[in-house]
C-alpha cells in the first residue's frame, strides 16, 4: 500500500521493484497480495493492455484507522489503554513518545 500511496498507478512489476529492495519478497508474493487487496476493496485496478495498473482505493488516512482498530480488537481486546500498558512495560515508549501520546490526550480532552 505505502509503494501505491506514494505513486501510482502502478504495475506489480513496479510495486515488486519498490517493495523488494526492503523485503525479500517475489513477483507470485506480490501478486497474490496486490489481488488478495483487490479483492478487499483496498486496491483498484484498470487495465493496460496485457496488464493491469493498481491503484489506491482507500486512503492512507482511512486504512491506518481501520488497521489500527483492528489490531487494538485482536491483540488487546478492543481496549487501546491495553496496548499503551504493553508498550509501557516493554520499555517501547520513550519521553518523546510519552509526550506526544500526553499531548494528544490534552488535544482530546478540551
Amino acid at each position: 500500500m505505502e509503494a501505491l500511496w506514494d505513486q501510482s498507478p502502478l504495475s506489480a512489476s513496479d510495486v515488486f521493484d519498490r517493495v523488494c529492495r526492503e523485503r525479500d519478497w517475489t513477483m507470485p508474493t506480490v501478486k497474490t497480495l496486490l489481488s488478495r487487496l483487490v479483492n478487499k476493496g483496498a486496491v483498484s485496478t484498470e487495465p493496460d493492455g496485457r496488464r493491469f495498473l493498481y491503484s489506491p482505493a482507500i486512503a492512507r488516512s482511512d486504512y491506518v484507522g481501520q488497521e489500527s482498530k483492528r489490531l487494538v480488537d485482536r491483540l488487546f481486546g478492543g481496549r487501546p489503554a491495553s496496548l499503551f500498558a504493553q508498550l509501557a512495560e516493554n520499555e517501547a515508549l520513550d519521553d518523546n513518545d510519552l509526550a506526544e501520546i500526553e499531548k494528544l490526550l490534552r488535544e482530546l480532552r478540551s
